[in-house]
């Protein structure tokens, strides 16, 4: 009988792309994909091991699954992804009802393990993460069929005191130009018309392969591959943000004019603890060469709130920052003391309820200047990717290139009949906190 295998992805879009090789590479097997995890006779839970929540949602998401041993007809339970990179003994020893752990540099090898797995034999595939696919293996999507991202490196560098991803994806090592855009066009064949570029330090792409930093020219060939509208940049690390890459997203008009950039504090004395590049002023500089070359770009960040040592005063400067410089999107994050990191053995050590409360008052300035930013689009036509049909409001769904797939908002579209993942010109009329509305141009 083939075997019904279901993917369940947990954590960020490189998980996701790694999820979506895995199920292409079972698909290819001859094996049969299925949606529902309880019809499967074998899961994978590909795994997230960021942070504190990441991880208990995840062993939470594995003792739920291995339930279905018992009530339904699974066979075999395999565990992937970070959290089997870091702890893959503790895993094994503490929960019997594992069958198979792969990492996250032998996910290709998933074929055998299934084999091992249902054979009884428990094995663990976890080396060391050096793994970075060249070759053209196989990929089933899990996103709409006209959105998908492409992972452009593996691995950091940086080596932020409180990031633990050198510990589970290794050391930062870049994919060659010519299978990226091999990839891309695959997927353009499959009608793809975004394609968001991933890496947990995307600004440093190439400079491992070729001579110096090579995302500039990267934009610009995955930009050219037929039937690619856009070309959206994530996780652009700030210290690495050179004037041609500025350049060269405002000079092509297939490359969103959105930047992805994590900063992740604004005080001098919390970047250095953090082991970030430059300081404030640095930030500062750099936002404002990006704003005057690029006026209307949609700025991402991220901010941890509540890193060892974080004084009132610094957290006040902090929401001071973020009202000043007006990101058209933030994410924000109460630090999560990590084992093996640095930052973990810091002192000075702040109360969960303080890191969470100064989350949310973070949030909610942000929110005001989400509002406020928004409004600037009213009365502007733009371009709205459409992604969805609300049958009872009469209205589609979709995102400007102000707005990535999940994370960012959306926009309500009326007065048009449109395919989904057809690009539509759309004049504003409604400004909400995260969404806009309006009228489609015929």
């Amino acid at each position: 009988m083939s075997e019904k295998v279901s993917v369940v992805t947990l954590g960020c879009e490189k998980n996701l792309v790694d999820s979506e090789i895995m199920s292409g590479l079972v698909h290819q097997r001859g094996y049969t994909l299925v949606d529902k995890p309880e019809d499967a006779t074998v899961v994978i839970v590909n795994t997230c091991g960021f942070i504190d929540a990441a991880k208990e949602e995840s062993v939470n998401t594995i003792l739920g699954l291995a339930e279905l041993k018992e009530t339904a007809r699974l066979k075999a339970l395999i565990v992937s992804g970070c959290l089997t990179q870091r702890y893959k003994q503790e895993l094994m020893d503490e929960m019997p009802e594992i069958d198979g752990i792969v990492g996250t540099g032998d996910f290709h090898r998933i074929n055998d393990i299934i084999d091992e797995a249902l054979g009884g034999r428990k094995p663990i595939y976890v080396g060391n993460p050096v793994f970075s696919y060249e070759e053209n293996l196989p990929r089933k999507l899990s996103t709409p069929r006209h959105t998908a991202y492409v992972k452009i490196a593996e691995g950091c560098d940086n080596a932020c005191t409180f990031c633990s991803i050198p510990i589970m994806r290794g050391k930062f090592r870049s994919r060659s130009i010519a299978s990226i855009v091999a990839e891309a066009e695959q997927l353009a064949a499959q009608g793809v018309k975004e394609i968001s570029l991933i890496a947990q330090d995307s600004t440093n792409y190439g400079t491992d392969l070729y001579d110096g930093f090579k995302l500039p020219e990267l934009l610009n060939r995955v930009s050219e591959v037929p039937g690619i509208a856009w070309v959206r940049l994530h996780y652009a690390y700030p210290g690495f943000f050179t004037d041609e890459l500025i350049e060269t997203i405002a000079a092509n008009p297939k490359i969103c004019n959105y930047i992805d950039m994590p900063l992740q504090h604004s005080e001098d004395a919390i970047l250095k603890r953090m082991r970030r590049p430059g300081r404030q002023r640095d930030v500062r500089e750099l936002i404002g060469r990006i704003r005057a070359r690029i006026p209307d770009v949609a700025l991402r960040t991220s901010m941890i709130v509540g890193f060892p040592g974080e004084t009132e005063e610094d957290f006040a400067r902090l929401c001071g920052f973020v009202r000043e410089m007006r990101f058209d999107r933030l994410g924000v994050f109460a630090y999560s003391q990590e084992e093996e990191t640095p930052a973990n053995r810091l002192p000075n050590q702040l109360p969960d309820e303080v890191k969470q409360h100064r989350a949310s008052a973070l949030m909610e300035i942000q929110r005001e200047v989400a509002k406020d930013n928004a409004s600037k689009y009213v009365g502007r036509t733009i371009d709205v990717l459409v992604e969805s049909y609300d049958g009872r409001s009469d209205v589609y769904v979709g995102r400007s290139q102000f707005d990535a797939p999940e994370i960012d908002g959306e926009v309500f579209v009326s007065g048009i009949r449109a395919d989904i993942g057809s690009i539509h010109k759309v004049r504003i009329t409604h400004a909400y906190e995260y969404d806009l509305s309006g009228e489609g141009i015929a």
